[in-house]
């Protein structure tokens, strides 16, 4: 006589679509993976393996024991085997979770919100299935990831002028989809124009020693992305490398001029003026003692292991730095802010590890209350003669008290002229607000720098630490006015946020950019001359052309600083010069001007394409210790495979 059982287990497995157990668990560990990803807080209680003893589960769990017979076994697996086999076509056993960035030991990039998208309309499961649902997984607390992810579901929000393109499962057809939702804000800045020289010959503009751009345009195309063209700052790429730059012959000035003027590399008929600036390097060992104050973003946000785990390990190289007499306090904001370290001594190394160490991320980001407690720790560590700085680390979300870039800067300025500096380190992806950050550093008198390896905190903060730390000279402001019966048109490469007005640049009230000790700053014009068959717009009939000595000059370069602790700027001047042979420091720099504009609008650059660029890059890189010029050739070359897919 047939088992019972046997009977049961028969039309069970005809009626049961056959398990994919690879499938099933990397569905399972997708789920946990972005249900991790989506929690804000900490202070949520979390399921655990107790909760299969509680509620639902803990009754199914207690009828089971108590069967004893097999009659009462062979009703209930029957009762539960419908309760499957109804529920199955229902809801697909296999969602799929798409991220922009593939997360590995490289890099780790990971967007922290979810958006829901159909693939093909399909019937959400009503509330009374619900435990029909929870039953189709291994245990309750998988179930709960998944039913908890899909009620975070919002719109897919766009990015700035460049979307990112995500690529369909091919071996999933029909089943839900998930996009990560990007927040990502840059300043919006159209790129400059021609100027034709008879009506505006006068060009000025504040100095940028900012990186950020070039590290998150590295950090992108690593990734598989092309960046946000907004995001695409080509002065900060120019100024992420080294230039051999001689320094000041005397220590009467804080930093000396070169000047040249060569051919375009992209265009035989217009010619590339190359500014560039070297900061005077002071005797290190006489430097006055530094007072930092460490304002962590620890909101939860911050949570993911390219955010507040890399800024921990970021933080504690720049600590091998620091010298006897330097200071450490440290103030975290989250739901409210805090001071968790009180000014401490560099050399209780221990004590200031522990408390980064000690921090987690958990909250909303309450970025007023914790600038406002960051500068009143500042004030009181400030000593005469000694250099305070607050240095805000975070991903840029400020979404309590002030959040708006222009409402911080407001607030910035208030403290700027206590004399305590801000600089701004940006980390990780999804959410960064790089608007914001460049408002804060620029209105700060700092830095903003993006740090996305540990490669990169190296150079910031360990490399470069005197040039990010301790200023030589501030609001340094650069004017060219340029001949009209010379140069007929003219264009500023980059600097678009960075612009002033021309009677700013002789009001000392008016801030700039700050160079920091051994800092170099690049600055590039195309020009057009008079006569060049590469002009793009019709000269004037009644335009008038200078007399006397200047006119055979292309043009003048006027420079404006003010020492350090001083209010009184002072002026440096000079001639352009004619067109000479370009060195490779100025060759270097112009295919890291191509390249950025490559990237974010290359409508100057005519048949001059990333061929080109590479090329110019490899012949140019000279002495490249750290590696950082080999490394933008590769990443020129990843940019081409990657416009090629657009």
């Amino acid at each position: 006589m047939t088992d019972d059982l046997d009977d049961l287990k028969a039309a069970m497995q005809a009626m049961t679509p056959k398990p994919d157990d690879a499938r099933k668990r990397a569905n399972l560990a997708l789920a946990q993976k972005n249900f991790a990803r989506l929690q804000e807080t900490d202070t949520a209680a979390r399921l655990t393996s107790d909760a299969r003893n509680t509620g639902w589960f803990r009754g199914v769990t207690a009828m089971f024991q108590s069967i004893s017979t097999k009659t009462a076994l062979t009703a209930t697996t029957a009762l539960f085997a419908v309760g499957l086999v109804i529920y199955l076509p229902v809801f697909p056993m296999g969602p799929q979770f798409e991220t922009p960035f593939a997360e590995d030991a490289a890099s780790g990039i990971d967007a922290p919100v979810l958006a829901l998208e159909q693939s093909e309309p399909r019937p959400a499961p009503q509330a009374a299935e619900a435990p029909q649902a929870i039953a189709g997984f291994k245990d309750d607390a998988q179930a709960g990831m998944m039913a908890d992810t899909a009620s975070l579901a919002r719109p897919q929000m766009q990015r700035s002028k460049r979307s990112v393109k995500y690529p369909t499962p091919q071996d999933a057809p029909g089943f839900q989809q998930f996009i990560v939702e990007n927040t990502e804000t840059f300043p919006d800045a159209e790129t400059n124009p021609i100027r034709v020289t008879s009506e505006a010959p006068v060009s000025t503009f504040s100095i940028d020693v900012d990186t950020a751009s070039y590290s998150f345009v590295r950090n992108a195309i690593l990734n598989g992305q092309l960046p946000p063209t907004d995001a695409v700052r080509i002065e900060e790429m120019v100024n992420y490398f080294p230039y051999s730059y001689a320094a000041p012959a005397t220590d009467d000035t804080p930093f000396a001029t070169h000047v040249s003027t060569f051919q375009t590399p992209w265009n035989s008929d217009t010619q590339i003026v190359r500014i560039g600036l070297q900061g005077q390097m002071p005797d290190m060992a006489e430097r006055p003692p530094l007072n930092l104050v460490f304002l962590i973003d620890t909101s939860g946000s911050m949570k993911d292991a390219k955010k507040l785990p890399l800024l921990k390990q970021s933080f504690a190289l720049m600590l091998t730095q620091l010298r006897p007499d330097d200071s450490v306090a440290i103030v975290t904001y989250a739901g409210s802010s805090g001071q968790v370290l009180e000014p401490t001594k560099a050399t209780d190394k221990a004590t200031i590890f522990a408390a980064l160490d000690a921090l987690d991320a958990g909250g909303a980001t309450a970025g007023q209350a914790g600038l406002q407690q960051a500068y009143s720790v500042a004030d009181g560590m400030r000593a005469k003669g000694e250099i305070s700085r607050v240095i805000l680390a975070t991903d840029g979300d400020f979404n309590v008290g002030i959040s708006s870039p222009k409402a911080l800067e407001e607030f910035i300025l208030t403290k700027r002229d206590s004399g305590t500096y801000l600089s701004v380190l940006g980390f990780g992806r999804g959410n960064l607000d790089d608007a914001t950050m460049q408002a804060l550093a620029q209105n700060g008198n700092g830095q903003a720098a993006y740090i996305d390896t540990l490669n990169e905190a190296q150079k910031v903060l360990v490399d470069q630490l005197s040039g990010a730390l301790f200023p030589i000279a501030n609001d340094v402001k650069i004017q060219v006015e340029f001949n009209p019966s010379k140069i007929a048109e003219y264009r500023l490469i980059g600097y678009e946020t960075r612009l002033l007005n021309r009677e700013d640049f002789n009001n000392d009230k008016v801030d700039a950019g700050d160079i920091g000790a051994g800092h170099s700053v690049t600055a590039l014009y195309e020009v057009t001359p008079v006569g060049s068959k590469a002009r793009l717009t019709d000269p004037l009939r009644y335009g008038e052309a200078p007399s006397g000595l200047a006119q055979g000059e292309m043009g003048y370069l006027k420079l404006r600083y003010k020492s350090h602790g001083t209010d009184e700027s002072q002026l440096i001047e000079t001639r352009l010069p004619d067109v000479a042979t370009a060195d490779d420091e100025a060759r270097f720099a112009t295919a890291i001007a191509g390249f950025g504009q490559l990237l974010k609008d290359d409508r100057f650059l005519g048949e001059w394409g990333w061929t080109n660029a590479i090329a110019l890059a490899n012949e140019a890189k000279g002495a490249d210790p750290f590696g950082y010029r080999a490394e933008a050739i590769q990443l020129m070359r990843l940019a081409k495979t990657l416009q090629s897919q657009e």
